[in-house]
């Protein structure tokens, strides 16, 4: 059970075009991804189709509730679902380390890059933090797309988005199938790692074509180490960070059964090898903890 898909010469960054919103930015900023309630206030009449499929999603508030879906025994391999979605935004706070701090990283990266009129696509947008935050720091238009081949998880991101009176574009479709299009940034943070190794180069090769030259592709994964005694290291820190989260031993071991190839991690060289093999002449490791890395790549 896949989630679909659920960057020396290059184009200099364009000076004085887009400026960032005053109060937008830093710790003061609010945060969509907090185990808090929102009230969004939806009057929509777009909001009243997504509900009609999505009953759980309340249409006077927006719950976010706490991850417990692991405290009780396991019925299926791991997949982007309605109890998956109507908890993520607590379950990649508390699963990621650094999830808040990576993402305001690659937003800082991203932005000087970019001008009025611009494209940014998400693959695998989940609930549409990302490009939420991104619209919400900038004064300039741009046209903002996230994908997810998971239909709650498309439900809750456009209904985020209608709360914040967000014009981004949330839309539900397999990487695969849909064309990306004179892209200047391409985003996909803890997305390659659910497409089968088979299509995963498929998929990259589809993203560099995807971008204009000058473009950024921006993405983070879960690593594993070939040094087994390493992994085994990386793996228990990891699971520590967990515990201090609230998970229990339990939770987490019937988690990691559950997405047992389901969630299918590269080491750090392979990410790497495979950025590079599709064309991108520049790639960099921007931020790692532990098991965790965020790269970027820029198409010459």
């Amino acid at each position: 059970m896949e989630k679909d898909l659920k960057k020396k010469g290059i184009e200099e960054p364009q000076q004085n075009n887009w400026k960032e919103k005053e109060g937008k930015r830093g710790a003061g900023n609010k945060d969509y991804t907090q185990n808090t309630t929102s009230d969004f206030k939806l009057n929509n009449s777009k909001f009243d189709s997504l509900n009609s499929n999505h009953p759980s999603i309340t249409y006077s508030n927006w719950s976010i509730k706490r991850d417990r879906i692991f405290k009780k025994p396991l019925e299926k391999q791991f997949e982007f679902d309605e109890k998956v979605a109507s908890v993520f935004d607590d379950m990649i706070t508390r699963s990621v380390p650094y999830y808040r701090e990576s993402m305001e990283l690659q937003l800082d990266y991203l932005i000087p890059f970019l001008k009025p009129g611009d494209r940014v696509v998400d693959l695998g947008c989940s609930t549409g933090t990302f490009l939420l935050e991104l619209e919400s720091r900038l004064s300039i238009d741009l046209d903002l797309i996230g994908i997810d081949n998971s239909s709650p998880m498309i439900a809750r991101a456009t209904a985020k988005g209608i709360g914040m009176g967000s014009r981004v574009q949330f839309l539900q479709s397999d990487i695969l199938q849909y064309q990306l299009k004179k892209c200047k940034g391409i985003v996909a943070n803890y997305t390659l790692q659910f497409i089968r190794p088979l299509y995963r180069q498929q998929v990259v090769e589809k993203i560099f074509a995807g971008l204009v030259e000058g473009g950024v592709f921006l993405f983070t994964e879960k690593l594993i180490s070939p040094n087994p005694k390493l992994h085994k290291i990386m793996v228990d820190i990891y699971h520590r960070y967990k515990e201090n989260r609230g998970y229990s031993r339990y939770e987490i071991a019937q988690k990691r059964e559950a997405l047992e190839n389901v969630l299918i991690p590269y080491t750090m060289e392979e990410n790497l090898e495979l950025i590079k093999r599709v064309g991108f002449k520049w790639v960099e490791v921007i931020f790692r903890w532990n098991n965790f890395a965020t790269f970027i790549a820029l198409k010459e």
